[in-house]
């Protein structure tokens, strides 16, 4: 059975969800954005009560307040950092790139990542997590869609009756709608849906409520259970 654990990070209230599966002390750590040593030793101290290791960092883009705590988590846990390529330069000048955050200009993030493909697979100890890229927000943002379990890390391409903004660099969207069209609205209705900020939702309830989806808005479990 897979297990999650939602912690909300940093002023702009990122979700860091740690992912684990009984019988397992191997997890995955998706979207650390601890902005602070509070925030650092609020998960380490989850870890190690939980006795979970980290295995593996998930990325669903590089936006900073999704990266804020990957440095410190590498420095504690050697693991790789997945990735989508196209955002590695989000990395170097994120912040800067956004508006009103030019005081944090200077932050850049230097650590390895590993690519990820649409479509690939990437197998850890807690299940199969499928990347999709979906750009728009950013133009590597990914959600990681774990079948077995019926769970989507949207990342910030889907909200919960929202949507990613996409005036930042890179944004676009159109590509941003496509991907939430032909990638998301497809899955299983009944998909829970845990995204980068705000509460988890379900993949029927954007499908049928959302506003951002009203050209879209239909029940999903019609026609996807």
């Amino acid at each position: 059975m897979l297990h999650s654990r939602v912690f909300t990070f940093n002023p702009l209230g990122t979700n860091c969800v740690v992912l684990w599966a009984d019988g397992s002390s191997a997890c995955v750590v998706a979207d650390p954005g601890m902005s602070a040593d509070e925030g650092e030793r609020q998960l380490v101290d989850f870890l190690t009560d939980r006795g979970l290791v980290p295995e593996a960092i998930v990325l669903t883009h590089g936006h900073f307040d999704h990266v804020w705590g990957v440095e410190r988590l590498l420095s504690r846990f050697d693991v790789p950092v997945y990735l989508h390529p196209a955002d590695r330069f989000l990395l170097r000048d994120g912040a800067s790139a956004i508006p009103g955050m030019m005081s944090l200009k200077s932050m850049c993030h230097v650590f390895p990542t590993v690519d990820v493909a649409d479509g690939q697979s990437l197998q850890f100890a807690c299940g199969v997590f499928k990347v999709l890229h979906t750009p728009g927000h950013s133009p590597g943002s990914v959600c990681y869609w774990i079948e077995a379990d019926n769970l989507l890390l949207s990342g910030d391409t889907l909200f919960a009756g929202s949507i990613g903004r996409t005036d930042l660099a890179g944004g676009d969207y159109d590509a941003l709608m496509a991907s939430i069209r032909e990638k998301l609205l497809v899955l299983p209705g009944i998909a829970d849906v845990i995204p980068g900020h705000g509460q988890p939702t379900t993949i029927a309830r954007e499908g049928m409520y959302n506003p951002f989806l009203e050209p879209f808005n239909e029940d999903p479990l019609a026609e996807n259970d």
